[in-house]
């Protein structure tokens, strides 16, 4: 599903190197189904430096347009949202339908990374926060 898609396909990662995220002892993941087929993953990374790191997301094609990466996106952010007060994220500069998803969901560009992935391309950087780590209450959310 994910070699498939984008921005998978431009960056030209492997199945292996998708298969090691998602297998990854230290992440979390959920996934979505309809019925008993996959229809789309998340990955979240809890541990620093960037506590509360959306590592990846992916809906299957057939399942897109809906509601399935919302939900994903909700249920990544609520976990996150227990233990600190940001979400992070990166997309790939060249992925527009992924970066106005994100912006549709309140995520805002935070910083860009040049040539961070592949040459010539950015990986952009966006934050969706409830505020300050400074004076954050644990598991109010």
């Amino acid at each position: 599903m994910m070699q498939a898609s984008e921005p998978w396909i431009t960056l030209g990662t492997g199945f292996q190197t998708l298969l090691d995220v998602m297998r990854n002892p230290a992440r979390e993941r959920l996934v979505a189904t309809i019925g008993e087929k996959l229809a789309g993953c998340v990955v979240v990374n809890m541990g620093a430096p960037l506590t509360g790191y959306i590592q990846t997301i992916c809906v299957a094609a057939d399942a897109r347009s809906r509601g399935i990466g919302r939900l994903l996106m909700e249920h990544a952010e609520s976990r996150i949202f227990r233990d600190s007060p940001n979400v992070f994220l990166l997309v790939s500069d060249f992925n527009a339908p992924a970066r106005a998803f994100y912006g549709k969901l309140g995520y805002r560009k935070v910083g860009e990374l040049p040539d961070f992935l592949i040459a010539g391309r950015s990986e952009l950087l966006m934050r969706k926060s409830l505020g300050p780590i400074r004076g954050y209450a644990k598991n109010t959310v």
